[in-house]
Order: structure tokens, then C-alpha cells, then sequence
């Protein structure tokens, strides 16, 4: 894959892609990411990196790729770049969203997804402003959760904003009531993008630490695992110029690619499309002899435990929260990860 490139008139912008890989579930699952993003944008002129953190203080146990994932990786066109953990590591594996940055070039627009996501579409035609950050809306109301007596929803949040010196009212989506939590801007931070990985890293890495290690007193009572790279996304993004994304990214968490998080409820709740194109990713021969070392994907893609799975549910009546869902598969014995 060619390196990115600047932005040219009319022509949606180059851009790198990254995702943390690392032993285990998540070497799998950057694997399928990578194999789906060359089925399904076979002309991505961009550099998939592949960020992987390296042995030290923080892992029990060394958290390189395994041989066979990195050969598999290289082989669907990643780039594997070795990065540090200094502040994170396997107590806060989210953090490697943020750490992980330091991977990609400076200067270079880049897209972070999940590993756990699958391209379903061409990305590629994705017309991104970088100037302009966004990350994903696919959330529930998860921060912070309301005591009662104490904070609300806008003391919460406006304590943080007041920290960093950022426009709270800015930030508001009003269209939505007082302490209603969709009416603050938080975000998924399965998809995020920024103009400047490094610019990015700093900023996102300065604001998960303050909150970690001395986090306004409106945030005494809130639980800060496992949310903290989520209630520090959206700081970011507004202190950057960023905002909500537009109608014209409607295709992430859509019809380019889709934030699957765990097979059973990927299978029980996601379109015919989105699962087709997963298969279909995980279907070579050189990507499925290692996909299969992983358990839930040889039972729920190759031996089609999944199409069990998908057959205890309407996709048009499906429960209405996800914790629902999430029980009725565990009943039937099928929830693996």
C-alpha cells in the first residue's frame, strides 16, 4: 500500500489506517480487519499500520503478535510498527488506542479503528475532513452513570470542559433535553480520526492522564474503567475543531464498515451484508489456517455457530438494549469471546 499523500482538489484525501495488533483475540482480529479491507478496497492508497506494543513493566506477559499472525498480517499488506507502553499497558488495554498513535507518521491524516471491525465497503471513497476530528456515534448512555444526590449529567461534564479550558456550551447538542445524556457530546471510540497522529497523541495522552490521576471533584462518585479513552475522546475532539460527524460518514457504522465487538452479538444483530463480507474476508485459505487458532472464530465462523446465533433473532425486532441480547445468547450456551 502506497504512503499517504496531501490532499488533492476533488479527490477524497489519502490517509493512513491504524489498528493496535497484539497476541491472542486481538492479533486475530486485526487479521480480519486487514483481510477485509483488501477484499473490499483492493485500491486503499493509503498504509495500513499495524501498531504492536512491545515487552516491558507493564505486560505479565509478552504481547507481541505470534509468528503466524504476523505472517498473515504482512501478507494482507500491514505494516506491523512496534510501540512503547509508558503509561498503559495490560491493566488498561484501551490505552493502547493512545499510545498506540505513536506508531503512525507525524503529519499524516490517519483513521484508528478497533480491531474488531470489519470494511464492508470502499473506504478509501470516505471523504473525510481531517480538519475537522470526529469518532464514532455508535454509544449507549454508558458515562457517567447519575447517583442520586449527586452531580448531574452537565455538572459532570462541564467540570471536565472547565479543566482543560474548553467551551462547554460549544459542545452541547441541543436539539436534545437538559440531562438527557445524548445531548453531550460522547462519543464510541471504536473510529476516530484526526489531521496529525502526533498533535493528536498528545493531547488525547495529557487529557486521559489528568482524569486518571486527578480528575475534577464532580467525577468522585464515577466509575473511570473501563471509559476512560471514552470520556477523553470527546475533550480531544472539541479542543481540536471537531465535532459530531456529518451525514457524509454515515457509511462508518454503515455500509463501509461496521464496529462488530464480539461475534455472538455480531451475528445476532448486524446486517446480511455486514456478515457476508466478514465471511467472506475470513474465507482464503492463508487467512483462515491461522483465524481458525482462534476458538470463537473457528466455532462461530467456520463451524456456523453464528448462523445459530443469528437464527434466535429479528433483525427488524431485535431486544432493545444490548445487555438483553447479550443474556438471551449466554442462555443458549453461545456467548464466546
Amino acid at each position: 500500500m502506497a504512503k499517504a499523500a496531501k490532499k488533492s482538489s476533488g479527490v477524497p484525501h489519502p490517509f493512513n489506517v491504524l489498528v493496535i495488533g497484539q497476541a491472542g483475540r486481538v492479533g486475530y482480529e486485526a487479521l480480519l480487519f486487514a483481510a477485509s479491507l483488501r477484499k473490499h478496497d483492493p485500491d486503499f492508497p493509503g498504509r495500513l499500520i499495524v501498531a504492536e506494543p512491545q515487552p516491558g513493566p507493564l505486560w505479565p506477559d509478552d504481547p507481541r503478535l505470534s509468528g503466524d499472525q504476523r505472517t498473515a498480517l504482512e501478507e494482507q499488506g500491514a505494516e506491523i510498527v512496534p510501540f512503547e507502553n509508558v503509561h498503559f499497558g495490560a491493566s488498561y488495554p484501551n490505552g493502547n488506542k493512545i499510545e498506540g498513535l505513536a506508531a503512525l507518521p507525524s503529519g499524516e491524516p490517519f483513521v484508528f479503528f478497533d480491531s474488531d471491525t470489519v470494511v464492508t465497503g470502499p473506504l478509501s471513497r470516505v471523504p473525510f475532513d481531517f480538519d475537522r476530528p470526529s469518532a464514532s456515534m455508535n454509544r449507549e448512555g454508558t458515562w457517567p452513570q447519575i447517583e442520586l444526590y449527586g452531580p448531574g449529567y452537565t455538572e459532570t461534564w462541564n467540570s471536565l470542559y472547565d479543566r482543560f479550558g474548553l467551551d462547554f456550551k460549544s459542545s452541547l447538542d441541543l436539539s436534545e433535553p437538559d440531562e438527557y445524556w445524548g445531548r453531550y457530546l460522547y462519543f464510541n471510540a471504536g473510529w476516530f480520526f484526526g489531521a496529525d497522529p502526533a498533535a493528536f497523541r498528545d493531547r488525547y495522552l495529557d487529557i486521559a492522564l489528568t482524569i486518571r490521576d486527578d480528575a475534577p471533584e464532580a467525577l468522585v462518585c464515577q466509575e473511570i474503567y473501563p471509559w476512560l479513552d471514552q470520556i477523553a475522546l470527546p475533550l480531544v475532539i472539541h479542543e481540536m475543531g471537531g465535532g459530531r460527524p456529518g451525514p457524509e460518514l454515515a457509511g462508518l457504522d454503515g455500509d463501509i464498515t461496521c464496529h462488530w465487538r464480539v461475534l455472538p452479538l455480531a451475528y445476532a444483530r448486524e446486517s446480511d451484508a455486514t456478515i457476508t463480507a466478514l465471511e467472506t474476508a475470513a474465507a482464503p485459505n492463508k487467512v483462515k489456517k491461522v483465524l481458525k487458532n482462534h476458538e470463537p472464530m473457528l466455532r462461530m465462523i467456520y463451524q456456523g455457530r453464528g448462523h445459530k446465533v443469528r437464527g434466535m433473532f429479528d433483525r427488524d425486532d431485535l431486544p432493545p438494549m444490548e445487555k438483553m441480547i447479550r443474556n438471551q445468547i449466554k442462555r443458549e450456551g453461545f456467548w464466546m469471546r
